[in-house]
């Protein structure tokens, strides 16, 4: 496996790397001297993160604009990263959307392309860099996925179920690769300060504490970890619960 602490000189393929989360592990990232390629939809943003990285950090950064829940992105994106010479030691899958609003009121289509990108894109990547870190007996898969994996959210439907998408497939990924060298570890993160939650409340997390969860569960050996004390109990409380009565407090926490 490699950590944080092993990635001077290495590259670290991050997605959703413009901001939040993404953001914040790219920095903490670069500040072991690790090179980047950050994936993102917004180009200027991308390319002023990553100015801010280069200047903070003088490390290698990459930018890659691309909306990965179009069909063969994620193809595209390693053609890319083979044509400049990468060997991708980590790979942070972060990019990801949500959307509030019950089924019944959503658009179906936006509804599966959140899907496509929350779980789809995040699957056909981790296939496609993971064969290679196997092959080499080394690196690091990181999937962020989300206290929302633990329970259905009522208004935040398919959000939370594909979180609990990522979390299985990785835990599953764990377990396939434990021997092999590569580490792989799922993150869940609660409520955080990024751009996608917007919404007043207290309590949120600061995605540079998501990041140091991050970074510091590729020092253990687990397949999953949820940042945050609160949000450990929070999602270990949730298992325990009826399902009937999650879901009622569930829709009155998600109702505008």
């Amino acid at each position: 496996m490699t950590t944080a602490s092993e990635m001077k000189g290495r590259h670290a393929l991050v997605t959703g790397g413009s901001s939040g989360i993404g953001e914040a592990i790219a920095d903490a990232l670069a500040g072991h001297g690790a090179n980047l390629v950050l994936v993102a939809r917004d180009p200027d943003r991308l390319e002023k993160t990553a100015a801010g990285l280069r200047e903070r950090h003088s490390v290698v950064v990459r930018c890659v604009p691309l909306d990965l829940d179009e069909p063969g992105a994620p193809h595209r994106l390693l053609e890319v990263v083979r044509e400049a010479g990468v060997e991708v030691e980590m790979l942070v899958n972060n990019a990801g959307t949500s959307s509030r609003a019950l089924v019944a009121d959503s658009d179906p289509a936006a509804l599966r392309r959140l899907v496509d990108l929350n779980a789809g894109a995040l699957t056909e990547l981790t296939a496609l860099v993971v064969a290679g870190m196997v092959r080499r007996g080394r690196g690091s898969v990181v999937n962020i996925a989300s206290t929302g994996a633990y329970t259905p959210a009522p208004v935040l439907a398919a959000y939370a179920a594909s979180k609990a998408y990522v979390l299985s497939f990785t835990q599953a990924l764990w377990a396939e690769t434990r021997s092999s060298g590569v580490r792989v570890v799922a993150v869940s993160p609660g409520p955080t300060r990024t751009a996608m939650n917007a919404r007043p409340g207290r309590g949120k997390r600061d995605p540079a504490q998501v990041a140091r969860t991050a970074l510091a569960a590729l020092e253990r050996r687990g397949p999953a970890v949820v940042d945050g004390h609160l949000n450990k109990l929070t999602a270990f409380l949730l298992r325990r619960t009826p399902l009937r009565l999650v879901a009622a407090l569930a829709l009155r926490a998600t109702q505008p």
